[in-house]
């Protein structure tokens, strides 16, 4: 092996002042985290849901009689029960009730189809679960292909004011209202060790086979939201503030950032079950003014489609900075958005392996557009030759990332051949590629499986994208390979453009970006055709799914 010059951590002198090397992580349950803030800012409002706010008493209350109704129901340490609610304060209720019972919990997507509900029940084990009545249909239609035998169900109306105190019971459920009110906290006592024990099965996007569960341990889990929370602290005040929930709670940036972070804080959580809808979302930033407003890219650029953004600028004012991570953000996005707000976003990266944050660029010094900043305290990284992780490369040159530090994954749930073909020892490999400079600023050039060989020669689509970004026509782009049937083994590019308002869709058209490409990259990553589209496949957390396109036209070719 060679030598590793990223030892020297080079990164650390660009850290903010108040961030240190090193920090003492407490070895606690992750619930450990809300009972301290209730003890300390007991009487303040913890969540903030369609003006209803629910104080850190009340939370921990809440999560107290939860936990003591799932032993009642027979929920052992350890048993995983699973969540089914979009930003709703029964979410956050659920997720340290469900801790407090020494459940793990496995948060599922509002989205999931039947079968993929069906195999990450079975997959985890559970035989409990807390849902959003809107999922009630699909939860009975794939019941009897699971072990449930626990469905505690919530509605939209239980948390809000002058919500009716008893809803009515359905057949084959429990209400989740009726449970807490009629249980009196008791949790159980019993103890862990929060380095072994898993405290979320967090199941990844499955861009590329079945989902897998990342193993998130307790320990993990705190050690990541403190370390997060550092970052981020000079622009916060313990007890004060407000974090605008704008992600999904059931994803890991959600749950880490927008949550956790949060209550760790002691601040006011003002949760948007929708933020696509941008008047809601407005309505609560002027109503709570937040602090941190969180993002992806595609969030932006949809805000930027609005003629109006610059009217509601003065109701952003309260937010010290913006974040953005889950995907790659065009510069040209940022400096938009940055231009019309008077925002500031700062980019991260993470990954669901590492609870998910591994790294930052500072709030306060020096922020390099690009670049997905600096490792968090105590975490470690290296670019390793894509082909041989023994291999360090040298500061300055291409390869994959590999992470070691206390938020990196126990591994993945009865897979231990995948979780072999990721952890090396206690690093990580974690299939991004991308390159760090001097300064131990980190720059993600794109997903090792999405590189295109075109001809031997490597293309990464997030450098084509990015330029894509910059045409004045071009509102959203994706770019895949695809094989070249003229050359066995090779691929060719293929852009995927959305188009902004007042543009056609012409051939035209498609040759002037064309060449707009041909002078801003080298011509083997020109791509060869673009595709007009009205929308991108994306995930929810606004990550453009490559993988899909692939299939599409996988599908074409077959007919």
């Amino acid at each position: 092996m060679t030598d590793d010059p990223y030892a020297a951590k080079p990164w650390l002198k660009h850290y903010d002042e108040n961030v240190p090397a090193h920090i003492d992580y407490p070895e606690i349950n992750l619930f450990e985290i809300l009972d301290k803030s209730a003890e300390e800012f007991g009487n303040q409002t913890a969540i903030w849901f369609q003006k209803k706010k629910i104080s850190y008493k009340e939370f921990k209350e809440t999560a107290d009689r939860l936990a003591t109704a799932l032993a009642e129901l027979g929920v052992k340490k350890g048993d995983t029960v699973a969540i089914m609610i979009p930003n709703f304060p029964q979410f956050l209720l659920s997720f340290y009730g469900i801790l407090k019972a020494g459940g793990v919990v496995t948060a599922c997507s509002v989205l999931l189809t039947e079968p993929e509900l069906a195999y990450q029940l079975n997959d985890s084990g559970v035989e409990t679960i807390i849902a959003w009545d809107g999922q009630l249909d699909k939860i009975n239609n794939i019941k009897d292909r699971t072990r449930l035998r626990n469905i505690i169900i919530t509605s939209v109306l239980d948390y809000i004011p002058n919500a009716p105190r008893e809803p009515p019971e359905i057949a084959g459920t429990m209400q989740f209202v009726n449970l807490i009110n009629r249980t009196k906290p008791n949790p159980p006592k019993f103890t862990i060790d929060p380095k072994e024990t898993i405290a979320v099965l967090q199941y990844t996007g499955g861009t590329s086979g079945l989902p897998k569960g990342a193993m998130l341990t307790h320990h993990n889990l705190v050690s990541n939201c403190i370390a997060t929370h550092t970052i981020v602290s000079s622009k916060l005040e313990k007890g004060k503030d407000t974090g605008l929930t704008n992600l999904p709670l059931f994803h890991i940036y959600g749950m880490t950032v927008c949550m956790n972070v949060w209550i760790y804080n002691g601040s006011r959580i003002a949760l948007n079950p929708d933020p696509r809808d941008h008047k809601s979302l407005f309505d609560i930033i002027r109503d709570t003014k937040p602090s941190m407003f969180p993002g992806v890219p595609t969030m932006y650029m949809k805000l930027l489609e609005r003629d109006d953004l610059e009217d509601y600028a003065k109701d952003l004012k309260s937010i010290k900075f913006c974040n953005t991570g889950a995907a790659a953000m065009p510069p040209e996005v940022l400096h938009d958005f940055e231009g019309r707000t008077g925002c500031v976003i700062v980019e991260g990266y993470g990954l669901t392996e590492c609870s998910p944050v591994t790294h930052s660029n500072p709030v306060s010094g020096l922020r390099k557009i690009g670049s997905v900043g600096m490792p968090l305290p105590d975490t470690e990284v290296r670019i390793v030759d894509a082909d041989d992780y023994t291999k360090i490369m040298p500061i300055g040159e291409q390869g994959e990332f590999m992470i070691k530090g206390p938020q990196v994954m126990k591994g993945y749930w009865n897979k231990p051949e995948a979780t072999d073909d990721q952890l090396k020892g206690e690093w990580l490999l974690t299939g991004d590629i991308g390159k760090c400079d001097e300064d131990g600023y980190f720059f993600i050039l794109d997903r090792k499986k999405d590189m295109i060989n075109v001809s031997g020669l490597k293309v990464y689509p997030r450098e084509v994208e990015d330029v894509l970004f910059e045409h004045e026509a071009v509102e959203n782009a994706a770019v895949i390979g695809l094989p070249n049937p003229k050359i066995p083994g090779s691929e060719i590019v293929k852009a995927y453009v959305v188009l902004k308002d007042g543009y056609k869709a012409s051939d035209e058209l498609s040759g002037e970006i064309r060449e707009f490409c041909r002078q801003n990259v080298s011509p083997y990553k020109v791509p060869k055709s673009i595709e007009f589209r009205k929308e991108l496949p994306e995930t929810l957390v606004g990550k453009v799914l490559r993988r899909e396109l692939k299939e599409q036209e996988a599908s074409r070719a077959e007919h």
